[in-house]
C-alpha cells in the first residue's frame, strides 16, 4: 500500500471539503479546513517524505471567477515538486499536455471521458494519443444508486448512466496507467470508508496489475489498517480531511510509516 497525498484547491486555497457539498453555482462548498499555507509548502513536504503519485485537483469549474487563481496554485504545487504530483480538473486532450510540462507527472481525468452520462470513446482515445497512456490516470469516483456505484462527474455533482465493476475497470485499464475512486458519498464527512467500494475495488486489483488508489472517510489509523487488510495491500490510500495537517487528529507521519511498511 502507498500513501498518496493530496493537495485540493478550491477559490485559490488548499482546502478540504465535504465531497458531496460542491457546488458551481456561487462557488460554494462546505468546508472543514482552509489552509493559510501556500500549495507549495504542501507540496515541497511531500517531496522532502518521498510520497510520489500525490493528488493535486483543482475544485473550480473553468468558469468560475476563482479559477485562475486556482490554476496559479495548482501549477505552484507541481513547480514545488516536478514529476511527483498528478493534477486534476478540467483536464481534456488538448490542454493535457501543458500540465505535463508543468510538473505533472499525470493527468487525472473524468468529465472529459464521460460526457452527457456515458464514455466517450472518442475523447479517452484522443487523450490517451496526447498524453500517452503512461501518464493518464482515470477518475472513477462513484456514488451509490439503486446498489450500484455510479460514476460522477463535473466534479462529482451529475450521475453518468456508468456503473463501477471489476469488469469496467479491466477494460478501462487499457487506457489508464492507475485509477483514483473517491467513496462520494463518505468523502470528508470522518464517518469511516466504504468497505463494500472497496471490495470492489479489491476485487479487480487482485488480478489486475494497474494500481488502484481510494479516497473518502479514512478517519483513523485503525481505518486505514482495516482499508489494508481489507484491499490486501493492493489498494493505495489516499487521506484528506482527518490528517493533521489539514485540521484532523490523525498523525500524518504515522500513516506515511504504516503504508511504507505495507
Amino acid at each position: 500500500m502507498q500513501f498518496r497525498p493530496c493537495i485540493d484547491i478550491h477559490n485559490g486555497k488548499v482546502k478540504q471539503i465535504v465531497g458531496g457539498s460542491l457546488q458551481d453555482a456561487g462557488d460554494y462548498a462546505r468546508e472543514n479546513f482552509v489552509s493559510e499555507k501556500p500549495s507549495s509548502w504542501y507540496a515541497e513536504m511531500f517531496r522532502r517524505d518521498g510520497l510520489i503519485g500525490g493528488h493535486v485537483i483543482l475544485l473550480n469549474g473553468k468558469d468560475s471567477p476563482h479559477f485562475e487563481a486556482t490554476r496559479a496554485a495548482a501549477a505552484e504545487a507541481l513547480a514545488a515538486y516536478p514529476g511527483g504530483l498528478m493534477v486534476g480538473g478540467g483536464i481534456n486532450a488538448e490542454n493535457a499536455a501543458s500540465w505535463l510540462d508543468a510538473g505533472a507527472s499525470h493527468v487525472i481525468v473524468t468529465s472529459y471521458v464521460f460526457r452527457d452520462g456515458r464514455i466517450n470513446m472518442d475523447n479517452l482515445r484522443a487523450l490517451t494519443e496526447n498524453a500517452g497512456r503512461e501518464h493518464v490516470v482515470l477518475d472513477l469516483s462513484c456514488r451509490k444508486r439503486d446498489g450500484l456505484y455510479y460514476i460522477c462527474t463535473d466534479r462529482w455533482q451529475k450521475f453518468t448512466d456508468t456503473a463501477l465493476s471489476p469488469a469496467l475497470l479491466r477494460e478501462l485499464s487499457a487506457y489508464s496507467d492507475e485509477f483514483l475512486v473517491h467513496g462520494i458519498d463518505v468523502e470528508g464527512k470522518g464517518n469511516g470508508f466504504d468497505r463494500e467500494l472497496v471490495r470492489l475495488l479489491a476485487d479487480f486489483a487482485a488480478e489486475n496489475e494497474t494500481p488502484v488508489t481510494y479516497a473518502g472517510g479514512i478517519r483513523d489509523m485503525d481505518s486505514l489498517r482495516e482499508l489494508s487488510r481489507l484491499g490486501g495491500s493492493r489498494i493505495h490510500a489516499t487521506v484528506g480531511s482527518a490528517l493533521d495537517i489539514y485540521g484532523g487528529a490523525m498523525s500524518y507521519r504515522e500513516a506515511v510509516r504504516f503504508c511504507a511498511g505495507t
